[in-house]
């Protein structure tokens, strides 16, 4: 239990700064803010699948972070040039693997309390 402790607490700070922030997104930037955001929730998520499964590697989350933020910005970037939405690309692909590691620690989770 006391390993979500720390997340939700900078959950809750982020969010609460979040909304206090008098900073606003320009529209030109939408797409960008939210396949970043898709990236990082991905990240997170995997981050906490590989550490239920005992193989978490803090150099494989980092590398895997920045160079799937790269990939992801990068390919909204290039559809914009050309008048393509290839965001959405990026929005598919990390979604669909941020809801099956979601899917996963939550049988992880079950699984460990089902047994207590």
């Amino acid at each position: 239990m006391n390993m979500f402790v720390l997340p939700l607490f900078g959950l809750a700070l982020g969010l609460v700064i979040g909304f206090l922030s008098p900073i606003t997104i320009p529209p030109a930037y939408a797409k960008y803010c939210s396949v970043a955001l898709l990236v990082a929730l991905d990240s997170i998520m995997g981050g906490i699948r590989a550490y239920q499964e005992d193989h978490f590697d803090n150099s494989v989350f980092l590398s895997g972070f920045v160079v799937n933020m790269l990939a992801a910005v990068g390919l909204a970037y290039i559809g914009d040039r050309v008048g393509v939405d290839l965001y959405l690309a990026a929005v598919v692909a990390f979604g669909a693997r941020t809801f099956q590691n979601i899917s996963i620690i939550r049988r992880h989770w079950l699984e460990k309390h089902k047994t207590q």
